[in-house]
């Protein structure tokens, strides 16, 4: 595995003033014991020009490095919707299949609880990489579906994939499929497809496919006994409001391999993920994807679909696997038309931006300020660059 290539900041056109700025900011969150760490990661025309480790890797722990590792939850998604590509350019699928196809459990689904309704049409892939299959996730809401699917306990942990299939098949859709989009557990839908399709665990498949030859070494969906002391851990309460903080248990092999959010890595890790896209798909000797199926892949595929305001903010819309940023203004951050990127629900989040050749990852635990953080630190990165 050769080394991301690393650089001064003013050699790429960032200013090490502004990054000191971004480096006294979560320094001041640490210090006034709103969280117990970060890492954070700045590239810019190929090359790493910042990398910072804050904190401790757990409350009162060692200090923070920048090889801890995170549990990333749905930053999962970016990666098992470039394995569903990786099947797609081999031929073995097309978007427009029906997911039924596949998993025929799916041929009998129906649309809402009053009411019920076989769906307008069928659901695609190109539904589950985009959010538009008509499923939800169960904290998402408290209606009649949301609750249906707490007590089916969807979320539960021992279960395979094709359990977790078989239980989403029989609950009915929250709308109908490509009306609109509407964060959910498609993409665990997907990780299940990837094991039909290529025959292999979603493990397996990640580790063979994408993974090992990304040399992204940490990155699995457990974590063994002998990198335990690198895992971050979050306070047992949020600081802020007194919130009980329950992460993934990733000490202990995965029953259910969640291809919306099971993964945990490193910020090294998901920066060679961050890399191979920039680079349109390669890295290094490593091609995984073409560059039109990157294109393909962080386009808008939305358009006039209507989406989730909290999640999908103005000025943005939702391609296979990532938010896309559709508008230069709108939004309340900094970015530039063509951004893609994703987060996940314990804080941590990454973006690419094209136009700036500049890609970014924040690896935090602190589930009840996560806003905060990924709106801190895109606002600072970008305030850094120089030229």
């Amino acid at each position: 595995m050769i080394a991301l290539p690393e650089a001064q900041p003013e050699d790429v056109g960032l200013s090490a003033v502004a990054l000191d700025r971004l480096s006294a900011a979560l320094q001041d969150r640490v210090a006034s014991g709103h969280v117990p760490g970060a890492v954070a990661l700045v590239a810019r025309h190929g090359k790493i020009a910042y990398r910072e480790a804050f904190g401790a890797v757990a409350p009162g722990g060692a200090p923070m490095t920048t090889d801890a590792i995170f549990r990333i939850y749905s930053m999962t998604k970016p990666i098992v919707s470039v394995a569903v590509m990786m099947l797609w350019e081999q031929g073995r699928i097309l978007l427009t299949d029906p997911i039924a196809k596949y998993m025929p459990a799916f041929a009998s689904v129906q649309v809402g609880i009053e009411n019920a309704a076989p769906p307008a049409r069928a659901i695609t892939v190109q539904d589950l990489l985009r959010h538009t299959s008509g499923l939800t996730y169960e904290f998402r809401g408290n209606g009649p579906i949301q609750k249906a699917y707490t007590e089916a306990r969807v979320a539960r942990l021992k279960q395979t994939n094709a359990d977790h299939v078989a239980t989403l098949a029989s609950l009915p859709l929250l709308h109908q499929p490509g009306a609109h989009w509407e964060y959910s557990r498609s993409t665990d839908v997907l990780g299940r497809l990837v094991e039909i399709v290529s025959g292999q665990t979603l493990g397996a498949f990640l580790s063979e496919r994408i993974l090992a030859p990304l040399g992204m070494v940490d990155t699995a969906f457990s974590v063994p006994e002998k990198d335990h002391a690198r895992i971050a851990e979050p306070f047992a309460k949020d600081p802020d409001g007194q919130t009980d903080i329950a992460l993934l248990d990733i000490r202990r092999p995965a029953i259910f391999e969640s291809g919306g959010g099971g993964l945990a890595g490193t910020a090294m890790d998901y920066a060679r993920f961050c890399a191979m896209l920039a680079n349109n798909g390669r890295l290094e000797s490593v091609r995984l994807l073409g560059r039109k199926t990157v294109e393909l892949m962080t386009s808008d595929h939305l358009g006039n679909i209507p989406s989730n305001p909290d999640l999908l903010p103005p000025g943005h819309g939702f391609g296979l696997g990532f938010a896309v940023r559709t508008s230069a203004g709108m939004a309340p951050f900094p970015g530039s038309v063509g951004n893609y990127y994703w987060s996940g629900a314990a804080g941590t989040s990454f973006w690419v931006d094209p136009a700036e050749r500049l890609y970014a990852v924040l690896m935090i635990q602190a589930p009840v300020q996560r806003e905060h953080y990924r709106l801190l630190f895109r606002d600072l990165v970008y305030a850094a660059i120089a030229d």
